[in-house]
């Protein structure tokens, strides 16, 4: 591979439809798109300072590497990514690529990033930025730290491992997401989802879990959780207390103890939802907004 090393490339498209190239302790700046349409790179302790450095791209691999805050819409429309060590201040990074891994990457302004791509493997990754990952497919996550709202909406065949989300509105619309080991808080959490499934996760919300067809909790522990499952099918396991439980649609719900459970005659069916717990504090047949 030819090298380029410690040079500071200015310009648009600086080093355009680049094909086997190595690159190494860069700086590209004061120039729009300086890599766009190239192939086959290895870029090494770089920095990227201005728009649009890897578009229309294939086959990268970027190491020790940091995108700063002009350089945003950084990687768009590319196919065969890989980031190892990484700290990425350019929001609105990574649109519509596939085969996409990062590996101990920190993203400190994540907004818009992550969307419409396909095939996703994230390892000790945190991002902090609300609609983080929209519409994006195949993805799996071990080790990931989310302070952003809106996220992995419209998500589908999803895996996250060890994480912890601070999300309002969460798994909107997504479909088939499996999460284990994590810390979910956010309000709204998980609406109009398919078949979302929870395992060994705690969870705080307010009206969480509510819309979803296919819902599966198993060993969660709900804290601060009130309203939840309205209109939802839920097989749940609960070994917490749950605050309150409104209208859930069908299923079964076991917990330790419901604080309140307010079923709606008028709105669901109560005959299809099994409620298994110790204890029920207090039943209710009117929500409190229609008092």
């Amino acid at each position: 591979m030819k090298e380029v090393e410690q040079q500071r490339l200015t310009g648009e498209r600086a080093l355009f439809n680049s094909k086997d190239l190595k690159i190494i302790d860069c700086i590209f700046e004061d120039g729009e798109s300086p890599l766009k349409e190239s192939s086959n790179l290895e870029i090494e302790g770089s920095l990227f300072r201005w728009k649009y450095p890897l578009w229309y791209c294939n086959d990268v691999k970027i190491k020790n590497s940091n995108w700063f805050e002009m350089a945003r819409a950084g990687v768009w429309y590319s196919n065969n990514i890989e980031v190892d060590n990484a700290v990425i201040q350019a929001p609105k990074n990574f649109r519509r690529c596939n085969n996409l891994s990062m590996k101990d990457v920190v993203f400190t302004d994540a907004k818009e990033t992550l969307w419409s791509c396909d095939g996703v493997k994230f390892n000790n990754v945190s991002a902090k930025g609300d609609y983080f990952a929209m519409n994006s497919d195949n993805l799996e996550f071990d080790g990931f730290t989310l302070d952003g709202n809106y996220s992995f909406d419209g998500c589908k065949n999803v895996v996250i491992k060890n994480a912890r989300l601070l999300s309002k509105d969460a798994f909107w619309n997504s479909e088939n997401v499996t999460v284990y080991d994590s810390f979910i808080s956010g309000e709204y959490l998980g609406w109009n989802a398919k078949n979302l499934t929870l395992i060994n996760c705690t969870i705080e919300s307010l009206q969480g879990m509510c819309y979803i067809s296919g819902l599966v909790m198993k060993n969660c522990k709900l804290i601060n959780t009130t309203l939840a499952f309205e209109y939802s099918e839920v097989e749940a396991d609960i070994c917490s207390k749950i605050d309150s439980v409104l209208n859930p649609k069908s299923g079964i719900i076991k917990a330790q103890a419901i604080d309140e459970l307010i079923i709606e005659r008028d709105q669901v069916d109560p005959d299809k939802t099994k409620i298994i717990c110790n204890s029920i504090e207090k039943t209710s047949d009117i929500v409190e907004w229609r008092k």
